[in-house]
């Protein structure tokens, strides 16, 4: 009985210790890439603090890095992941994460917001908003950062 209670253990520990590696692994690549973002933010625009990075994945891929400049005032970065001109923004030349949201609750009622970040399409920044609907369906929906206008949705997905 001990034997068997010493290979569980074992066992166990083996399946734990694996799954650590295979989770370092898997986020290897958005650190390399949060990293490699934060550089260029920091060498090529008036960024001096960055705060936050998220990955946006739509028609290009666009790493969006929150932080200040040397004012003190934020902005944010938008650097594609490959060619293409960094678009950089304050803050409060755009609208926010919670009127983006409101433009969503005009015309929509959600069952639930999972995200809300930035994206940018056609060298366009903006709002996109996660949400599922009625009957679990996942839906997108897009605002322009500039002006706070409905850029597109995708439904029912």
């Amino acid at each position: 009985m001990k034997k068997i209670i010493i290979i569980l253990v074992i066992i166990i520990v083996i399946v734990l210790f694996s799954g650590v590696i295979i989770y370092q692994n898997a986020l290897k690549p958005v650190k390399t890439a949060e990293d490699k973002a934060f550089q260029r933010a920091l060498n090529e625009t008036e960024l001096t603090v960055a705060e936050d990075f998220h990955l946006y994945n739509g028609q290009e891929t666009y790493y969006v890095v929150t932080g200040k400049n040397e004012n003190g005032k934020d902005i944010y970065v938008w650097i594609p992941e490959k060619e293409g001109s960094i678009i950089v923004r304050k803050q409060s030349d755009g609208v926010t994460e919670q009127e983006a949201i409101a433009k969503l609750l005009e015309e929509k009622n959600p069952m639930e917001i999972i995200s809300v970040r930035l994206g940018m399409e056609k060298q366009i920044p903006l709002w996109e908003i996660y949400y599922r609907s009625d009957g679990n369906l996942i839906n997108y929906y897009y605002v322009d950062f500039k002006t706070g206008d409905w850029r597109k949705k995708i439904e029912n997905l």
